[in-house]
Formats: structure tokens, sequence, C-alpha cells
């Protein structure tokens, strides 16, 4: 059985070993480095060890026999000729990985091709992230022509032009509930979830009826009692600890003090 090649590109392979040496010092180890810094490429720290395991270690490293292909790997890897200083790769200090599983969220990577496509094009830097430039053209056609977005995109945003209508009519004090059932009564058939879903996005909140009870109002410039036990409150027998405190309890008419003593 032929064993497959790493998928790795050259230039991901470069910048995730100087993503090591840069965090190195935030880890109790290198190694330590090496796993967080594979989790973000998508491959194990096993895996990225080896792709540079020449410039990790200092002196290269000898493999057992079954790594053979990737030991050719490596060196055919390094006796390419290196991309010339910005051209392909991002400018020093910028990072292109991040958090999001095997590979960044889609959205991100898209906002980091608007930001950059003007100084490296987009095609140089889809080489480099794991993205194909079909899927940021599609994107890109989606915001240009909002008639290509998928149903629920649209549904969406129809959905948020009522929704936020409801909500200012009604004096901006409509939570998710009320603005559903307002949907309901006017025609719109919608999801109570999906309600939640679009306000929450919109960061439209309704108002809680009544005032915000804060029970407790601290004293800054008043002194604290004293800690005597260490926050140790097993005693060996009784009376030997006695422990107080209060706290309040909501009833029908309002919140009352109760007092403790253990």
């Amino acid at each position: 059985m032929t064993k497959r090649s790493t998928p790795f590109s050259p230039e991901v392979r470069e910048r995730a070993v100087r993503m090591v040496f840069d965090h190195q010092g935030e880890h109790g180890s290198q190694y330590a480095a090496i796993r967080s810094i594979a989790s973000k490429i998508g491959c194990s720290g096993e895996t990225l060890r080896e792709l540079g395991a020449a410039k990790l270690s200092g002196t290269e490293v000898s493999k057992p026999a079954n790594h053979g292909r990737a030991r050719a790997d490596q060196g055919a890897g390094a006796r390419e000729p290196r991309t010339a200083a910005g051209q392909r790769d991002p400018q020093e200090g910028q990072r292109v990985f991040c958090l999001g599983g095997a590979r960044p969220p889609v959205a991100d990577m898209i906002a980091f091709i608007d930001d950059h496509r003007a100084a490296y094009g987009v095609e140089p830097i889809c080489k480099v992230l794991p993205i194909a430039p079909s899927t940021y053209h599609a994107h890109a056609a989606r915001r240009a022509d909002p008639g290509r977005l998928p149903a629920r995109a649209r549904s969406d945003a129809a959905l948020m032009v009522e929704i936020r209508r409801v909500f200012e009519e009604n004096f901006h004090v409509y939570g998710v509930r009320k603005v559903w059932r307002q949907l309901g009564r006017e025609g719109v058939v919608v999801a109570r979830c999906t309600v939640a879903r679009l306000m929450r996005v919109m960061g439209l909140q309704g108002i809680v009826r009544g005032r915000k009870v804060r029970t407790t109002i601290p004293d800054l410039a008043a002194p604290c009692p004293l800690d005597r036990v260490n926050r140790q409150f097993k005693a060996p027998r009784p009376n030997t600890l006695w422990v107080s405190d209060f706290t309040y309890v909501a009833t029908w008419v309002g919140f009352c003090l109760r007092g403790l003593r253990d």
C-alpha cells in the first residue's frame, strides 16, 4: 500500500515552523508549542514536528525506515528555490492561522483576502490559506448580487426587515415572544427560534417589566470581616465552630431579609 505524501505546501510548512518559534515562549516546552500550532493548521503535533524536524531540533533527526517518503519530501522541499520576499508570503508578523477547527472559518479567510488582495492577489493568498479561489469568487458574486444568496440567507434578510419594523413600531420594548406573536397575527409564518436567532444577530432585546433589584450594594470604604477559619467550615465536633450569614428571599410582596446561624 503506497503511503500518501503530506498535503501541505512548502509555504505552509515554513509559516507553521516560524509560528512555533514565535510562540515557543508562551508554552512550557517546544513540543507543547508544536501541538498548539498543529491544531490550527489541521494536523497532529508529530506531523508538524516531522515537517520541520531539521529546523525545530537544530540537527537532522533520524527516523525509522517507514518515514523515508516524508524525509524525501522534506529534501525535495529544501531544494526548491525560495520565493521572493513579499511575493506570495504575507508580511512578517501577520498570522493566517486562527482557531476554528481543522481550518479557519470561511468568513474570516474571506475577510483576510479582502484586506490583502490589493497587495498579494487572490490566487497567491488562496495557495497559502486552505480555501479555493472559486469559493472566494462565489462569495464575492453573492455580495454583488443578493439574488445568488442561498434560500435561507434571502429568507433571513426579509425576516430581519419585518422583525425590526415590529420592534420599532412597539417602542423597542417587545422581546422575542411578543415579536413572534405579532408577526403571526400579521400572517408572517416563522418559527420562534428563528426570531430569537435573528434578534440576537441584530442586537435587539426587549424590556423586562419592573426595575432590576439589587440586593447587595457593597461599601468599599467599610472594613471587611476577617476570615478566621480560612474557609474551612468543617468542625471536628459540635459547638466548636459557629458560622452566620444572611440572604434575601423573594416573596409575592417583595424581598425579605433572612438571617442564618449554623
